[in-house]
């Protein structure tokens, strides 16, 4: 990897950790999410046309279809995650949506694809999985639902479930990653989509997949752009900065340099959420979040 492209990564992650800081603290939905896609898409009808006067667009009826299937891929993955942050700490959901997806890729490949992993990527995925546990407190977790008591703290069932719902939300937004990590790769550097174009199509596809539904709630939109309007602008316009840089990174670096190196994001996310959020276990998440990265990491080289 260049020293230009490590640069864009690791600006893209601090943007990612930001804008997903301002998710959690909006607490939306779906109303918050069409929200931030009105803004992008706004604020890319310039950017765009400026863009296409500069260099003409011109796209395939291949193309086009990438980026709707991009567009869906990332409106699953937006839903996911404000019902993950709705229901868990921020220190909890960002790490886990952040981490699984490396560890999912590397499953899909071996199950797909039939592919051999080294047995220091073998170590680095279950680094992941046991980094996973530990951000969870899945010990109290089964301890709570063994019945078992002792010295540890118990957790309430609500509570229980709720870090439950929480796990299984930020692994699916995992999923999601992964998914539209490997097709926006396709994207950029197979297909030799412009990493403008190709997030603004993204953006107003998936601005008009959740149009009839933000139409019929359209009270909780008002209410959230009232109530949120400063983390909408926040979201819509870190958002697509974090994502442009990297996609700009993948156009010319192999996705299995630039996928681990956006993992320092982790880091950040549980950091954020343990100084600025004050979310119980943060030294924990925070621990867990570097064990994670190293998993990562592994994964990568391996």
């Amino acid at each position: 990897m260049t020293a230009f492209a490590l640069a864009l990564v690791l600006v893209a992650a601090a943007l990612h950790a930001s804008w997903n800081y301002c998710a959690k603290r909006a607490g939306g939905g779906l109303p918050f999410v069409w929200l931030v896609g009105v803004v992008i898409c706004t604020v890319y009808v310039p950017v765009v046309a400026a863009f296409a006067s500069w260099k003409p667009v011109v796209l395939s009826w291949g193309a086009a279809a990438w980026i709707f299937g991009s567009g869906g891929l990332k409106t699953g993955y937006s839903l996911f995650l404000q019902r993950a942050y709705r229901s868990g700490d921020f220190s909890l959901v960002y790490p886990l949506a952040r981490g699984t997806g490396p560890l999912l890729s590397t499953l899909a490949a071996i199950a797909i694809l039939g592919e051999r992993p080294s047995l220091l990527a073998i170590a680095g995925g279950l680094v992941i999985v046991g980094a996973v546990f530990i951000l969870a407190d899945g010990g109290a977790i089964l301890g709570m639902m063994g019945g078992r008591k002792g010295n540890r703290v118990e957790i309430p069932v609500a509570d229980a479930a709720r870090i439950q719902g929480a796990v299984s939300n930020g692994v699916l937004c995992g999923v999601f990653i992964a998914a539209y990590t490997l097709w926006d790769r396709h994207g950029v550097h197979g297909l030799a989509i412009a990493p403008i174009i190709y997030d603004a199509g993204t953006s107003f596809t998936q601005l008009g997949l959740l149009t009839p539904f933000a139409a019929r709630r359209w009270p909780e939109v008002v209410r959230h752009w009232r109530e949120h309007r400063r983390y909408v602008w926040g979201v819509a316009l870190l958002s697509p900065a974090a994502y442009v840089l990297v996609l700009t990174a993948m156009s010319f670096t192999p996705v299995s340099y630039v996928a681990p190196a956006r993992e320092v994001s982790i880091v950040m996310g549980a950091f954020i959420g343990a100084r600025y959020l004050r979310e119980t276990g943060g030294r924990r998440r925070l621990w867990a979040a570097l064990a994670m990265s190293a998993g990562v990491i592994a994964l990568a080289l391996g």
